[in-house]
């Protein structure tokens, strides 16, 4: 089994910076290196994504909200990646959720995704 492990999740007021990680371990030989992901929950809301990155390609994409603040990256093994998040606001309070092993169709539909990891607690205060 693979286990995702974020990290980073912390209480910052608006206009503020977090740096989240995801560390995958277990048996990451499982886990399709193709792509990983952050998405967020806000209470209420259904879960969406944040941003994804390709590996092979290092193509990055994110969703509306966050573009122009947030920067995904991953370190050069494939099992640990990073969200830069900068400008928080109020609105980005939430869980964040890594997730790997992307089964195709759009990056954004969480049903695309294999594993998933316990999620952070982001909370941005005004």
């Amino acid at each position: 089994q693979v286990q995702l492990v974020e990290s980073g999740g912390a209480s910052v007021q608006a206009g503020g910076s977090l740096r989240l990680s995801c560390a995958a371990s277990g048996n990451s030989n499982h886990m399709d290196s193709n792509a990983m992901a952050w998405f967020r929950q806000a209470p209420g809301s259904e879960r969406e994504g944040v941003a994804v990155i390709y590996m092979y390609s290092d193509n990055k994409y994110y969703g509306d909200s966050v573009k122009g603040r947030f920067t995904i990256s991953r370190e050069n093994a494939v099992t640990t990646m990073h969200l830069e998040m900068t400008s928080l606001k109020v609105e980005d309070t939430g869980i964040y959720y890594c997730a790997a092993s992307f089964g195709g169709g759009q990056w954004d539909d969480e049903e695309a995704w294999k594993y998933w990891g316990q999620g952070t607690q982001v909370t941005v205060s005004s």
